[in-house]
C-alpha cells in the first residue's frame, strides 16, 4: 500500500494509461480524482469503488487553466490536500504531415499535450509542496525522444513535455516535488485503437510493435506500474528524468522512410 493516505490526481483516466493508473493508485491505498473530458470517466471510478478503492469522477478539460485549478481544489477539498499528479491525458492530433497540418491542429494539440501538463505543474506543485513534498508524472512518448512514432504536432508537443519536466524539477529546487515524464512506446489504448483493430481485421497482429526488441505491444497496466514506481518513495532520487517504457524500441533508430510530399503514416 504504497500510496496510503496520498491523494492522486490523474488525467485522461476514462480510458488506456490514464485508467489503469487510477486502478493502480486506488489499489495501493490513494484517494483518487479520476479526470477526463470523456464522460465514461464516471464509470472508471465507479469501477474504482467497486473493487473497494476511493475514487471521484471529475469532467474536465486537460489544457484549461480553470479545469486544472478545479481539480486541484476538489482534491484539497474532500480529501484534505494533494501528493502526487499525474498529467496524463493527451490527444494524436491524427497523421497528417507538417504540409498537411493546419494552425489550428498545432494549437490544440500543444494546448492539451504541453500546456495541459504546465498547468498540472503550475497548480499541483502548491498543494504538493504543503503536503511536505511528493511527485509529478507528465505522460510524454517516445515520439518526443525522436522521430517515425508520430504527427508531427504530437511529436513536438511530447518532447516539449520532457524539456517541460527537465525545467520544472530545476524550478521546484528544494521543494522536495520530483517531476519526471513517462515515455510509452506502442500501447493499446483508445488513442491506438484503430491502429489494433486495422491490423487484427486484417491478421497481422503479429507485426504490431515489431520494431521492438520485444516484438510486441506493450498495455497499459505494464505504463500504469511504471508510472507507480516514480510517483512512489521508492523513486526518490528521481529526478528531471524522461523515462522510455517501449520495449527498447528508443534503444536503436528504426527507420521509415520518408519522402518529400508523401506522408509517412
Amino acid at each position: 500500500m504504497r500510496f496510503e493516505n496520498k491523494v492522486v490526481i490523474v488525467t485522461g483516466a476514462a480510458s488506456g494509461i490514464g485508467r489503469a493508473s487510477a486502478q493502480a493508485f486506488a489499489a495501493e491505498g490513494a484517494k483518487v480524482i479520476a479526470a477526463d473530458i470523456d464522460p465514461a470517466v464516471d464509470a472508471a471510478a465507479e469501477a474504482i469503488v467497486a473493487a473497494g478503492g476511493t475514487a471521484l469522477a471529475l469532467e474536465m478539460d486537460a489544457g484549461s487553466e480553470a479545469d486544472v485549478e478545479r481539480a486541484v481544489a476538489l482534491a484539497c477539498e474532500r480529501f484534505g490536500g494533494l501528493d502526487v499528479f499525474h498529467a496524463n491525458a493527451g490527444i494524436s492530433g491524427g497523421t497528417s504531415g507538417i504540409f498537411d497540418s493546419s494552425v489550428e491542429l498545432w494549437t490544440e494539440v500543444l494546448r492539451v499535450n504541453l500546456i495541459g501538463p504546465a498547468l498540472a505543474i503550475k497548480h499541483g506543485a502548491p498543494p504538493i509542496v504543503e503536503r511536505g513534498g511528493g511527485a509529478i508524472l507528465c505522460t510524454a512518448s517516445v515520439a518526443g525522444l525522436r522521430s517515425g512514432a508520430g504527427g508531427p504536432a504530437y511529436s513536438a508537443s511530447k518532447a516539449g513535455v520532457i524539456n517541460l519536466v527537465r525545467t520544472a524539477a530545476q524550478q521546484l529546487s528544494t521543494s522536495n516535488v520530483r517531476v519526471n515524464a513517462i515515455c510509452p512506446g506502442l500501447i493499446e489504448t483508445g488513442m491506438t485503437q484503430r491502429a489494433f483493430d486495422y491490423a487484427r481485421d486484417r491478421g497481422k497482429e503479429a507485426k504490431l510493435g515489431q520494431l521492438n526488441p520485444l516484438r510486441r505491444a506493450g498495455t497499459p497496466q505494464e505504463i500504469a506500474r511504471v508510472a507507480l514506481f516514480l510517483a512512489s518513495d521508492e523513486a526518490s532520487y528521481v529526478n528531471g528524468q524522461a523515462w522510455a517504457v517501449d520495449g527498447g524500441l528508443s534503444s536503436s533508430h528504426p527507420v521509415t522512410r520518408q519522402e518529400f510530399g508523401r506522408s509517412a503514416f
